[in-house]
């Protein structure tokens, strides 16, 4: 079914609506890389969990929205080269209409294609999977399932993680979190719920993640100074949660 593309802007802010008040997308327009919404910010503390300048080189992102996470790591990683799916041709059409989508075929390829059905049809291994694809009711379909994310994980390198945005105030949020934790053997946690009521979740695959806090907010600094993201609030929510029993996360 068809829904309507709804494009937004209230004090300086843009945002993309599926015909609804839910954000699907925002961008701040005097700082069109910035991570406006904080759900999307969160789903960047993946970045500090590898101990690798090069990490990620590839990225899969499945929903596009307002290309917040793809601008993000677009104009911070230049070595990376970014695949998004996106089953909506409008949704493309309005991020490089309104939200300043790139347009770079060499390192950006923009997919038109249904997420679970690409992942199952494709073979290539990403560092990086971002999972953020709803519809105009907020329903996640097939991205939520467990052979999805039985299929992520086979699609991630050695050091791979995968980061889904779940809706803490959707009645599925707590099965959708034991998925992920079933098809990753239980090497997975999520984040405490931020205001928005998004849930983070992140699992990982192959090489085992053990950090402290110390060097999370080591890492958290050096990436605030070289893209202006600041992580900290969140890395407090972790400690907060007892996430990291005896100051350590390990995942």
């Amino acid at each position: 079914m068809s829904f309507p593309i709804e494009i937004r802007e209230q004090a300086g802010v843009r945002s993309l609506h599926f015909g609804s008040n839910s954000i699907q997308g925002a961008m701040r327009i005097a700082r069109p890389w910035h991570l406006e919404l904080d759900y999307t910010r969160e789903m960047m503390t993946s970045l500090l969990l590898r101990d690798d300048t090069l990490f990620p080189r590839n990225v899969l992102l499945i929903g596009l929205g307002a290309a917040s996470l793809t601008k993000f790591l677009y104009r911070h990683y230049p070595q990376t080269k970014l695949t998004v799916i996106e089953i909506e041709p409008r949704v493309v059409a309005a991020a490089r209409q309104f939200f300043k989508l790139p347009d770079d075929p060499l390192r950006l390829n923009i997919v038109i294609a249904d997420g679970a059905r690409y992942i199952a049809g494709h073979d290539k291994a990403y560092d990086l999977i971002l999972v953020d694809g709803f519809d105009a009711a907020d329903r996640s379909g097939e991205l939520s399932t467990l052979p999805f994310y039985q299929l992520c994980r086979t699609r991630l390198s050695n050091r791979g993680l995968l980061v889904a945005n779940l809706l803490g105030r959707s009645r599925g949020y707590q099965a959708n979190l034991e998925r992920i934790k079933t098809a990753f053997d239980q090497r997975a946690l999520a984040f405490p719920s931020c205001d928005s009521g998004n849930v983070i979740a992140l699992a990982a695959s192959g090489e085992s993640i053990r950090i402290t806090l110390c060097e999370l907010k080591e890492r958290m600094l050096e990436l605030k100074k070289q893209t202006g993201l600041n992580l900290l609030s969140t890395l407090m929510r972790l400690e907060q949660a007892k996430s990291c029993p005896g100051g350590i996360l390990i995942i």
